[in-house]
């Protein structure tokens, strides 16, 4: 037994470091190709026009400076449909008041099955705004409303609780332009809490002061940077964060758009996408771009963090085990033959695993069956790789994006870096490995919005945003 969770412990880190070696020189070489400009001016009015879609369910605090943030966006042709999805708060009338929007009598096409739609609002003040308002049928449906009545050949699924910056549409939709076997693409999502927001503009850029948000910004930072951006490179991405993606319209309706019968929608979406591809034989990519940023807020309390991984982790089951037909598929490449299998190893029996190993080894050496120095080893193999990794991810952000460049915030996330090896990731594995048994015995099937609290401090009032004046350039760089 020691011998196996020993072996399995090598194997995942050993799995994760080779991740590491192959983001960090995909971001080295993507940075030296696009940091100066990603298009000459002359070329933006070419790029294709994009619908965002925004579902919003109870978003009263955030879906105004959302709209207000997206309104900013630096891009040529683009609109925004809001989806209110049946909110029982002020979502809607916020967005009505805010924008002027009113009730139009404007065609809708239901190419996908969606709740009833109530009906379609437009503003004359902010022609670039729609909004959609249905009854609710949780968040898969509200995307797919919004597919319906999107005008565009592209759309991008953003969150109402999430802030882009200006460059970021262009970013992230740059490799449609480069690429015509494009079919997705995904941008780095990042934490929103402990900065300042004015006038729906990235004010200031900060860590936040509670530990539980500083320990997920480590935990973006190595999702995003190695995770996704080691994937990318082999056409094998499982996953665009349903915060922050783009896709062609016609392939996502051609698989029936966004499954209701799941909480991990936007992996399933993806996955879903690889398999009828390789199934037609078709040439495609999907593909993870790294300097696209779109911030979030992220849950600041354990009963809401733990209700998001327990989902996350539910999700990653269910779009894995709906889809095992991709794994070790003849025409499945390198996501099926790879991906699909690491994902499944590590990514779902990796909590179990973990959580048996520790509670194992803990009990085997007070049973004096396991030497405290085998048990010393074991500990310090499991939580130094573990430091590795997210020291890696912190020096790889300020080597290549550098957001956080203050040396008092650097000293802070190498804390952080370090401390969330004990307690945090253990305790983030048990929740994880609970969600595996609520996946495995069929509890808590209701396919519905996830809700965690949101406090929105991040937000400035609109009068107090004038004697605000922002930190970032027009392309998100941080002043010097």
């Amino acid at each position: 037994m020691q011998w196996i969770f020993m072996i399995y412990f090598v194997a995942i880190n050993l799995a994760y470091l080779i991740l590491n070696y192959i983001s960090a020189y995909q971001i080295v070489r993507y940075m030296r190709e696009y940091r100066a400009n990603y298009l000459p001016p002359g070329l933006r009015d070419y790029q294709p026009p994009v619908s965002i879609v925004l579902p919003a369910h109870n978003e009263e605090k955030s879906v105004v400076a959302s709209v207000h943030s997206l309104l900013k966006t630096n891009y040529p042709e683009f609109e925004i449909v809001v989806v209110n999805d049946g909110s029982s708060d002020r979502t809607r009338q916020a967005l009505i008041e805010a924008f002027g929007l009113v009730r139009v009598p404007e065609a809708y096409r239901a190419r996908l099955r969606t709740e009833q739609v109530r009906g379609v609002y437009a503003s004359a003040q902010y022609p670039r705004v729609r909004m959609v308002d249905k009854a609710n049928g949780g968040k898969s449906d509200a995307i797919n409303a919004g597919i319906n009545c999107v005008r565009y050949p592209l759309f991008c699924v953003v969150d109402a609780d999430c802030i882009l910056q200006p460059e970021s549409l262009s970013r992230v939709v740059r490799p449609f332009l480069e690429d015509g076997r494009v079919v997705a693409s995904g941008g780095v999502v990042r934490v929103l809490n402990g900065c300042t927001v004015a006038n729906g503009m990235m004010a200031k850029v900060g860590l936040p002061n509670q530990w539980l948000p500083s320990f997920q910004v480590i935990e973006y930072l190595r999702a995003f940077l190695f995770g996704r951006m080691g994937w990318s490179p082999m056409n094998a991405l499982l996953i665009i964060s349903g915060a922050f993606g783009v896709f062609y319209k016609e392939r996502v309706i051609a698989i029936g758009g966004y499954r209701n019968d799941t909480v991990g929608e936007d992996m399933d979406l993806i996955v879903r996408l690889h398999r009828n591809l390789r199934k037609e034989k078709r040439d495609y990519r999907i593909v993870f771009v790294p300097d696209p940023v779109c911030w979030t807020e992220v849950p600041a309390d354990v009963a809401s963090l733990s209700n998001q991984r327990v989902r996350w982790q539910r999700g990653l089951a269910e779009s894995l085990w709906s889809n095992i037909g991709l794994m070790f598929n003849r025409r499945g490449g390198a996501a099926g033959w790879v991906a699909f299998p690491f994902m499944l190893l590590f990514e779902f029996l990796g909590p179990i695993i973990e959580v048996i190993g520790y509670v194992s080894m803990i009990v085997l050496t007070l049973a004096g069956l396991v030497t405290l120095k085998v048990f010393l080893v074991f500990l310090a193999a499991a939580i130094g790789m573990g430091m590795l990794l997210s020291v890696n991810a912190m020096l790889l952000e300020e080597l290549s994006f550098g957001l956080y460049a203050k040396p008092s915030q650097q000293l802070r996330l190498f804390v952080v870096a370090v401390l969330e090896n004990f307690g945090y990731r253990q305790m983030n594995s048990c929740w994880r490995f609970y969600g595996t048994l609520l996946w495995l015995f069929g509890l808590r099937k209701r396919y519905r919005w996830g809700h965690i609290h949101r406090d929105g401090s991040w937000h400035q009032e609109q009068e107090e945003a004038a004697t605000m004046t922002p930190d970032l350039h027009a392309d998100g760089s941080s002043n010097p």
